[in-house]
């Protein structure tokens, strides 16, 4: 049973839940791969807490477990760098501590409707950023994916 002093537990928000890339080119020509970003471990799901719609949406702050310390961090990072964006009920009280400072409430159907955007744009982003063929073998997430750069199955 919880002490009486104890504060009660935060009530749930709807947040966009996404993935961090594995991997993502990097350097002249997008030609070198590099494993997640600085901050985040490739694979890592970490949680929008805003974006920057002036901006095209290009970059979104996110609240995730930092590639060094393990602990939750809040940065900005780029919506490129992210992939499979859904809507998710979120119960974790450290992402809630942080998301109350600085997160406006979703309901679901907002947050659907933003993680289909940011889908949909940060696709358009990794493809656009380099504008430079992918090396061979390439592993970013594009060619990782079933459908890969050119929208064919890899062989």
């Amino acid at each position: 049973m919880a002490s009486p002093t104890a504060p009660p537990p935060p009530e749930p928000l709807w947040l966009i839940a996404a993935n961090v890339v594995r991997w993502r080119r990097y350097g002249d020509g997008g030609q070198e791969l590099r494993p997640g970003t600085k901050a985040y471990r490739g694979g890592a799901k970490v949680y929008v807490l805003g974006t920057y719609p002036g901006m095209g949406h290009e970059q979104v702050t996110t609240i995730g477990r930092g590639r060094a310390s393990g602990r939750w961090i809040t940065i900005d990072t780029g919506s490129r760098h992210l992939h499979t964006f859904r809507p998710k009920l979120v119960h974790t009280p450290a992402v809630l501590r942080h998301a109350a400072l600085a997160a406006r409430p979703h309901t679901r159907e907002e947050a659907e409707e933003l993680a289909g955007l940011l889908e949909r744009l940060a696709a358009e982003y990794r493809e656009t950023h380099h504008g430079a063929p992918h090396p061979v073998p390439c592993r970013c997430h594009t060619c990782l994916t079933a459908a890969g750069p050119d929208g064919l199955s890899p062989a």
